[in-house]
């Protein structure tokens, strides 16, 4: 495993400790959920794709509902 130091002004590291405490966890767990979460996300070129598919079968979705 690596680590990451940021640095936050202390206005923002004072809410990011509001929003974990208010969550039940620490600021660096919410933090790394928020990377990986962000990391876990399809890329541009999947959206793509998945919209053309979604666009292109429209009726048959449609008629199988």
């Amino acid at each position: 495993m690596n680590n990451i130091t940021i640095t936050l002004p202390d206005d923002s590291m004072a809410k990011l400790k509001e929003v974990a405490a208010g969550l039940g966890t620490s600021p660096e767990e919410l933090v790394r959920a928020s990377v990986e979460d962000l990391l876990g996300r399809p890329g541009e070129e999947f959206r793509r794709a998945a919209d053309y598919v979604l666009k292109k079968n429209e009726e048959l979705y449609r008629r199988l509902a």
